[in-house]
């Protein structure tokens, strides 16, 4: 598909899920992407830590792609550019913030210099013919969050990426009533909008505000304090680090993406005032009320500083009578795994706060009030619901249409829409998919290796290794070997039966491929005769020397 003398949409991640958000405008020939996100692995993808969307779509596009624009520096954001971007032989476009995460990601993988990422100031615009993009600030939780305001021959879009009002906000200035209404003025055609918290009646609350939810439940706290909290939230960070300064208390952070946002931080010109943070071994040494302790892990991840320290595996140690604050909100989908970390917490001993027992967190994203507004100001001839799942979307497409915009369009990944002329419309649908990154290489998310992992995680896997002379003929006993199929106290009766039914099965013949499938049904029959469960059966000749 090649845009003519029109303007299309097309989302290949994001729309219909949260996270992985990777939108496409197109128009004349010419594609413009905005954001390059991932998503993290759940049980669906055994040994798999992150998804990544397929880009198949603009790979075989990329002559006409003119950029990647980027809102901010999330990972359902930026997350993809290490693994991604490279491939797609175009420059990169942030602001400072975002931009420093950026190169810190490209230099892990290896890839400084090779990918062109250009820094644009707050405010900033970029030609990317035939689009004009201006970064609009918008407050989010996270520094330097934009909306992008994205002139074309056929109307102007106004993309949001993550937002929320906050008038006093801690960190960074963000675009005032006045800014938003005159890009209304200007006269937008498509609102292309977050859709997160379209279910909440209230409006998300300005980050200062949890100072002093912050600051009460760290004063009432007698031993050791642990706050944990999303790493980007460097506003967070900012108000932490002052608590720790009015309670008299050290700061020591726990985990590397913490270090490397503090660091990123204070070289754009944030967190100057943040606390020099102490070692691991000297906050151990330091009476326990006096020590603040900043970890990564608030959503359950078995391997961030939280989950270790919960667990006794880290260098930090809390005790009974220690207080542990968790200054985020439950991400759908994490409750058991959030559940098994303060579980370990209480059994230590220790006091958990959350947001239900005191005011120690906001969200990043917009309630209806604040959707509302935005609709006000901007005034759109159409939305376009995105960074939601179906429920989250639809509902917005109704709320839009009931504070009076003239149309809305709930559209999923790869579904191609026409913005303008004569739109909205759905004019087709384009391959989506996903990938994962498995160890250092990316798969299809449902490929043949990830398929035969959930399978093997679901049956287990015998491997059956049939000794066979020169002449094709049986040399010796077969070797039957189960991984992870319920045989346990009758292991050896099993055995002995699935070596006879091997056995029983094989018949010479030139015919290699047959032979070896006889031998597998025969074995997974006897397996499932004894477990119920269809296992992987791998069979292997294996020439004798006579």
């Amino acid at each position: 598909m090649t845009p003519g003398e029109e303007l299309l949409f097309l989302a290949l991640g994001g729309s219909g899920e949260i996270g992985m958000n990777v939108n496409l405008y197109g128009c004349r020939g010419k594609w413009l992407m905005a954001d390059l996100g991932l998503t993290f692995a759940d049980t669906d993808y055994p040994g798999v830590d992150l998804i990544l969307p397929d880009l198949e779509f603009i790979e075989q596009r990329m002559d006409d792609l003119v950029g990647i624009v980027l809102t901010h520096g999330h990972e359902d954001h930026i997350g993809a550019l290490p693994y991604l971007a490279a491939d797609l032989k175009v420059p990169l476009y942030a602001t400072p913030f975002t931009a420093g995460l950026i190169a810190g990601k490209l230099e892990e993988e290896g890839l400084t210099g090779q990918v062109a990422l250009r820094i644009i100031e707050r405010g900033g615009t970029i030609d990317l013919d035939p689009f004009r993009v201006t970064y609009v600030p918008l407050a989010h939780s996270i520094p330097e969050g934009n909306g992008l305001m994205i002139e074309t021959p056929f109307g102007n879009i106004f993309h949001t990426g993550d937002w929320k009002i906050d008038e006093t906000p801690v960190l960074g200035l963000p675009s005032s009533a006045e800014t938003m209404a005159g890009i209304g003025d200007a006269g937008v055609l498509a609102l292309v909008c977050d859709s997160t918290n379209v279910f909440q009646d209230k409006a998300s609350g300005s980050e200062s505000g949890v100072h002093a939810g912050l600051l009460e439940a760290v004063m009432k706290a007698k031993g050791r304090v642990l706050v944990t909290t999303f790493a980007s939230n460097a506003a967070r960070l900012e108000t932490i680090g002052r608590v720790a300064l009015e309670t008299g208390r050290r700061v020591c952070v726990a985990g590397r993406s913490l270090d490397r946002i503090l660091k990123v931080a204070k070289a754009t010109g944030y967190l100057r005032d943040f606390p020099e943070p102490v070692r691991f071994d000297e906050a151990m040494m330091l009476p326990k009320q006096e020590l603040l302790i900043i970890a990564t892990g608030g959503q359950g991840e078995a391997r961030a500083a939280l989950a270790r320290i919960a667990f006794g595996q880290h260098e930090l140690k809390l005790v009974e009578g220690d207080t542990v604050i968790f200054s985020s909100k439950q991400i759908p989908g994490n409750e058991i795994a959030i559940g098994r970390i303060m579980n370990a917490l209480s059994d230590i001993g220790t006091l958990i706060v959350t947001d239900r027992q005191a005011h120690v967190h906001v969200s990043g994203h917009p309630g209806r009030p604040e959707l509302e507004a935005m609709y006000r100001w901007i005034r759109p001839q159409i939305l376009v619901p995105v960074h939601g799942e179906i429920r989250h979307m639809r509902e917005q497409a109704r709320f839009g249409l009931a504070q009076g915009i003239p149309h809305a369009v709930v559209q999923r990944n790869g579904d191609l829409i026409r913005l303008a002329p004569d739109g909205p419309e759905k004019i087709g649908e384009e391959r989506i998919g996903r990938l994962v990154l498995d160890g250092d290489v990316i798969l299809p998310a449902d490929g043949s290796t990830i398929n035969e992992r959930r399978k093997i995680a679901i049956n287990g896997l015998i491997t059956v290794a049939v000794p066979v002379d020169g002449e094709g003929r049986l040399a010796g006993r077969v070797l039957v070997r189960p991984f992870g199929v319920p045989i346990e106290e009758d292991r050896d009766d099993f055995l002995a039966d699935a070596t006879d039914a091997a056995e029983r099965a094989y018949e010479p013949t030139r015919d290699v491929e047959k032979l070896r499938e006889a031998v597998r049904l025969a074995v997974r029959r006897c397996a499932t005769l004894w477990t119920g469960k269809k296992p992987v059966v791998e069979v292997m000749l294996v020439e004798v020397a006579q």
